[in-house]
């Protein structure tokens, strides 16, 4: 079923996304500051970190709920209570030196698993949540032996190229080593059954990264969520009694966080365009106790209304009606981890700044003077990200960089035209990890150093790769 190759080759791009990735990393501005030597490496770099899993595991706790250090006291005999097959999860629990609502967990890995012959194909978005600790869910699974049975111990592999179709029992196509489970369920309950199908189907007990399955452990307490993501809240800063916009606000964690930090005294806008995903950030906010939220399916674009006398319930809103604004704008998410293969061309991935243009435009009149608009994306391109900055500085007069608290990540990348002042005032995060080893010029594989920074200062570096700005109304 498989073929042979590397356990986690670099992230697979489209040549032409490969070789526009690769100007990113090395246009004139970033050349004149570091050389070709040293910009080619961190694009190499990045290449290989984008296909591993970051090696910490954020987890954003409900400090309006609970206090830190009780949440972090129960999450922790939680864990000592889980199991992944014979072994104890034994891990360590933090928390975060700069950021208050934040604690951190260690994933061991890769470790050394032996490849078994029984093998299992799931979807791409699957392999994700596996590498990052999650079971296999019945859903995800693509193919399995023809003749699997519940308690069979087989090889989870994920789709390398997104082409194996839902039971096909002949795959031949590129595929990437995740880990050994023990089956759940017989293959014909998984493909033959008239409902649709649910539950665990592989449970793993020896990922090639070890990290505990948060599911259904203290759902009202704890919500995982990348690090660049908690801060983003922090740094767009809202307070109790405050108006604030979450223009594209699903699955809803970030509107969460906003509401969690206010208190839940003031009122949380979220729109989104997609009816299911506003649902679930409806349900997120009753779990947490969060009824400040009110969340609506409404395209953002078209968000504002001419009619400034008007203030609806609902959307559209009259201009200058928001205190904050948060713009966490679609992209090409060139800096989700683990990602190891994108199957999107070079002009779907060029398709998303005129859309953040038009939510920016939107954002922008919708903001009060005085107000905080955050624009923020989870990709690393500079088309939507630094660019986009200077093309707002240049298009709204109005607009001006703001410092950001916390600043934990990097400054903006060079090559969009901004001053070395205004760089210092974005936050980039980027996954190019400074401790990892390459094994070779030809390997493409990365191994840990023997000693490794202390834990926070690793979970500030070993990130997704995002992007934020933060900006003053005038």
């Amino acid at each position: 079923m498989s073929e042979d190759m590397s356990i986690f080759p670099r992230i697979a791009l489209k040549p032409e996304v490969h070789d526009y990735l690769r100007n990113v990393f090395s246009n004139k501005e970033v050349l004149a500051a570091v050389g070709q030597g040293e910009a080619e490496k961190r694009f190499q770099r990045l290449l290989s970190c984008l296909s591993h899993p970051p090696a910490i595991t954020c987890v954003r706790t409900s400090t309006h709920l609970a206090p830190l250090e009780e949440i972090q006291h129960r999450l922790e005999e939680e864990l000592k209570q889980q199991k992944c097959g014979s072994e104890d999860v034994s891990v360590t629990v933090l928390p975060h030196p700069h950021i208050p609502d934040v604690l951190l967990l260690p994933v061991m890995g890769p470790r050394p698993v032996v490849q078994l012959s029984a093998e299992v194909i799931v979807g791409a978005q699957c392999g994700s949540a596996v590498l990052r600790g999650a079971h296999v869910f019945a859903p995800g699974i693509l193919a399995t032996p023809k003749f699997m049975k519940k308690g069979d111990l087989v090889s989870v592999f994920s789709d390398l190229e997104r082409k194996c179709t839902r039971g096909n029992k002949d795959f031949h196509g590129k595929i990437v080593f995740l880990g050994n489970g023990v089956s759940e369920m017989d293959r014909a309950d998984i493909f033959c059954s008239d409902q649709p199908v649910k539950g665990v189907g592989i449970w793993m007990v020896e990922p090639l990264y070890q990290s505990p399955s948060f599911d259904g452990i203290l759902p009202s307490l704890v919500f995982l969520q990348n690090l660049p993501s908690v801060v983003v809240g922090h740094v767009l800063g809202p307070r109790p009694g405050e108006r604030i916009l979450d223009m594209c606000a699903a699955p809803g964690g970030k509107t969460c966080h906003i509401a969690s930090l206010m208190g839940g005294q003031g009122e949380v806008v979220a729109l989104d365009k997609i009816k299911g995903k506003v649902e679930r950030i409806r349900q997120n906010a009753k779990a947490l106790l969060l009824d400040c939220i009110k969340a609506y399916c409404f395209n953002s674009i078209k968000a504002v209304c001419s009619d400034r006398g008007q203030d609806t319930e609902g959307p559209p809103y009259p201009p200058e009606s928001f205190d904050r604004v948060l713009l966490d704008a679609p992209c090409s998410g060139l800096g989700q981890r683990p990602n190891m293969a994108c199957t999107w061309s070079l002009k779907e991935i060029c398709s998303y700044p005129p859309l953040q243009r038009k939510l920016f435009h939107t954002a922008v009149r919708l903001l009060r003077p005085g107000g905080v608009l955050v624009y923020s994306t989870c990709t690393v391109t500079l088309s939507e990200n630094e660019e986009q900055v200077a093309w707002a500085l240049d298009t709204f007069p109005c607009l001006s960089l703001e410092p950001q608290e916390p600043h934990i990540g990097a400054e903006g990348m060079p090559g969009a035209g901004l001053s070395p002042e205004k760089l210092r005032l974005l936050q980039r995060f980027s996954p190019e990890l400074d401790w990892v080893q390459e094994t070779g010029e030809d390997d493409s594989s990365t191994k840990l150093p023997e000693s490794l920074p202390p834990l926070s200062q690793r979970a500030n570096k070993d990130t997704i790769g995002f992007f934020i700005a933060k900006f003053l109304k005038r």
